[in-house]
């Protein structure tokens, strides 16, 4: 069928917006479009898988039972112990769901139902997956000499069976963040399930109490032992320190040793005696600091004490009438002059009154001198008492170190025995409270309807699972595509022109309509290279126009167009198209001629219904005349030269490139308009790559979905010669089924159909 082909530079502005995509949606939905039919398949498949493991799987019952961990029942027999934190919760919880699921647990409740000797516990039906796994063990097990046990030991194994059953069909889980403890247990039997699962709720129990009682029982016959042996160690700690005192004697009043209490009245005394003596050197300097500064300075400095009557008194007077005065001289100074005589006599009653404040001060410095010395005698006398009492109570003080050591150690020992006395009494009462830290808030029933396996969940869970594998092997499948769909497959990887796709084709295209062909007798071509003759209104024959159209306007202007059929790998259908082609022209009324120049599997020249003697090589080594060589079609005149190959040639691209070849292609050039050249593939030889300079162009044929573009955009640019000559690119043997499926939504391949009617030859079918 024909496809209008675009230049590179004129794309659609909507395609280059396309490609800037991060996600291209159109070309994900067309991938789900084309992998939808493996998609179903994979789900299909994944739901068979499901619905057989529903039937051999057999069904199991689950029993759930649930126990609170509540520290009041408790309350009454201990003391209220606080709350335990977030994660001494956890921890403690943690603990007893690993105590649901021990073994000595298991054993317990296997005795306690005898399910040693229940077959039906021990020899449940198997899954096909467990039982692929017995199977396996019991050849393993030919291998295997097993010791004969005796009766005891044969119990023994059963009992520890029936345990490792039980450990494997039991779940216990916490509750949310509750104190709650679910225990479920599963099995085939809905009976034996209900009764195991509440089996375990009151092994659970009377392990608690057990285990409670075990625990207080060894404690209080330990505490008993402790007990004595702290009773004495307790009494002798006391005698010994009576016993240390009297010796000692080391008498005390209100809890104090006689000497410790002078010495620290002494120590008072001393304290009190150092800050007078501080305080009263602090005065003298002070004073003594003014007085040495000069009488006029003291006057400036004096400092007025309060703890001196008559001299603070003497010392303020003398002061304010200092002040008077100075005052008096400095305005009378100011008004007559220092010469005044008023100033003169105001200035000697100045001088007057500062030596009588400086002589106060003298005096009241040396009092506080004598202050400071009776302070430092006292406090002198009190420090030598304080050294007296010292070393007279530095024996007693050593042994007081002594006794308040073996106090200590008396104290400890009684502190100690009253503690465990309170812990033996307690001990002994919570011996005999036969109440555990659990109860059981839901029993057990027995299960009615089958827990496992669930069959929604199962077939939900195998068709996704099987959609999953379609997606899985339809993206593996996309993976892999790296051929030639569509037309933009080929301007995208090639940059060339696409000229159209070519249906398979089959003996119903082939003989369609050779009845309207009046042929009187039979032509030199096969059927299948006169297809677009036969069905000249089929899409097929459709296309080949347009290859012929994109001769004429690329070689236009050459009163002889050579042109070269040409592909990448074997087995692409070139020789057909070429065939088909070169029928369509001459069946048009052009001077045509075909030419085999596949001189190593020349298909062309098998192909036709008469043999050939002669052909090519013959007409290129100047053995005969190339007119010798034509074989004509009489139907539609179509000038054939065969190649008749009679051995192995090895160089066969020497003769299509020789001047043998270069003479025929001039010559037939002058007699025909078109020469059509089937040459051999570009891939496994270069003959094509030989005969390029006598081509005026080249059609590549490549076959839809088994080329690989990758090869013939390769190849294409290792031949430049023959890529700089490409008129364009056909995509033959074209399943139109599912073209559509690889075009893009709005593309020419989804309306196939509409072309139809265009077409009075049906489009083809497989042979």
């Amino acid at each position: 069928m024909h496809q209008k082909s675009f230049p590179l530079s004129s794309r659609l502005s909507v395609a280059a917006d396309d490609t800037d995509r991060f996600i291209d949606l159109e070309r994900l939905a067309s991938i789900a479009l084309r992998q939808a039919r493996v998609v179903a398949i994979g789900a299909g498949i994944g739901l068979a898988l499901g619905a057989a493991y529903l039937v051999f799987t057999p069904g199991e019952y689950t029993a759930a039972t649930r126990i609170l961990l509540d520290d009041s029942l408790t309350k009454f027999a201990e003391d209220k112990s606080p709350a335990p934190a977030a994660m001494q919760a956890d921890a403690m919880i943690s603990s007893e769901v690993e105590i649901l699921k021990s073994a000595r647990l298991a054993r317990t409740v296997a005795v306690a139902q005898k399910l040693q000797d229940n077959d039906a516990f021990l020899n449940p039906p198997s899954s096909p997956i467990a039982w692929l796994k017995d199977q396996v063990k019991a050849v393993t097990g030919l291998f295997l000499s097993a010791p004969e046990l005796s009766p005891t030991a044969a119990e023994n194994a059963r009992i520890g069976k029936a345990s490792a059953l039980l450990q494997s069909g039991l779940n216990a889980e916490r509750v949310g963040r509750s104190y709650v403890i679910e225990v479920s247990f599963r099995a085939n039997d809905r009976q034996l399930a209900g009764a195991i699962a509440r089996a375990y709720a009151d092994a659970y129990l009377s392990d608690q109490l057990d285990a409670n009682f075990d625990a207080t029982q060894r404690a209080t016959v330990w505490l008993q032992g402790r007990l004595a042996e702290l009773r004495d160690s307790s009494q002798a700690a006391a005698m010994e320190v009576e016993r240390f005192r009297a010796e000692h004697g080391l008498t005390s009043a209100r809890g104090q040793l006689i000497s410790e209490q002078q010495l620290g009245d002494l120590n008072s005394q001393l304290i009190v005696a150092q800050a007078d003596t501080a305080n009263a050197l602090a005065r003298y300097n002070q004073f003594k600091a003014i007085v040495d500064g000069g009488p006029e300075n003291a006057v400036k400095n004096a400092t007025i004490p309060t703890d001196k009557g008559a001299n603070s008194a003497v010392i303020n007077d003398l002061k304010a009438r200092y002040l008077g005065v100075s005052k008096r001289q400095q305005e009378i100074a100011a008004r007559f002059g220092e010469a005044h005589a008023q100033a003169v006599a105001l200035r000697r009653e100045q001088t007057d009154l500062a030596r009588q404040i400086f002589q106060e001060l003298q005096q009241l410095t040396e009092s506080y001198r004598n202050e400071y010395e009776v302070a430092k005698s006292r406090e002198t006398s009190l420090r030598d008492n304080v050294g007296q009492m010292a070393g007279q109570s530095s024996e007693a003080g050593q042994s007081l170190v002594q006794l308040r050591e073996l106090e200590q150690k008396s104290a400890a020992l009684s502190s100690l025995y009253q503690t465990f006395l309170a812990r033996h009494e307690e001990a002994s009462q919570q011996r005999s409270f036969p109440i555990a830290k659990a109860r059981v808030i839901s029993e057990a029933g027995d299960p009615v309807s089958p827990s496992s396996p669930r069959k929604a969940l199962v077939l939900g869970l195998s068709l996704v699972l099987g959609l999953f594998g379609g997606a899985a092997a339809g993206a593996l499948r996309e993976f892999r595509e790296r051929f030639f769909r569509t037309g933009d497959d080929v301007r995208s990887a090639l940059d060339a022109n696409f000229l159209g796709y070519l249906p398979i084709v089959g003996s119903r295209l082939s003989n369609s309509n050779a009845g309207s062909v009046a042929e009187a007798a039979e032509p030199v071509t096969p059927r299948i290279l006169r297809v677009a003759i036969n069905a000249p209104s089929s899409s097929f024959a459709e296309t080949l126009r347009n290859v012929k159209l994109a001769s004429d306007v690329v070689l236009q202007g050459r009163p002889c167009k050579v042109i070269g059929f040409v592909s990448v790998l074997p087995h692409e259908g070139k020789t057909t198209v070429a065939a088909n082609f070169a029928g369509l022209l001459a069946a048009n009324g052009a001077r045509t001629l075909l030419i085999d120049a596949d001189l190593r599997n020349p298909g062309l020249s098998r192909g036709l219904s008469l043999a050939p003697d002669k052909g090519l090589v013959e007409a290129i080594v100047g053995e005969q005349r190339w007119q010798s060589t034509v074989m004509v079609d009489r139907t539609t005149r179509l000038a054939i030269i065969p190649a008749v190959v009679r051995r192995r040639l090895s160089h066969t691209s020497e003769l299509l490139s020789g001047p043998g070849m270069q003479a025929l292609m001039e010559e037939a050039s002058a007699s025909y308009d078109y020469v059509v050249v089937d040459l051999p593939p570009l891939g496994p030889v270069v003959d094509a790559k030989a005969f390029a300079p006598f081509a005026d162009g080249f059609v590549m044929v490549t076959e839809w979905g088994a080329t690989p573009r990758a090869l013939v955009r390769a190849t294409l640019q290792a031949e430049p010669q023959i890529a700089d000559k490409m008129l364009g690119v056909v995509l033959n043997k074209t399943d139109t089924a599912q073209l559509p499926r690889y075009g893009a939504f709005g593309g020419a391949e989804h309306y196939l159909e509409r072309y139809s009617s265009y077409y009075v030859e049906p489009m083809g079918a497989k042979a």
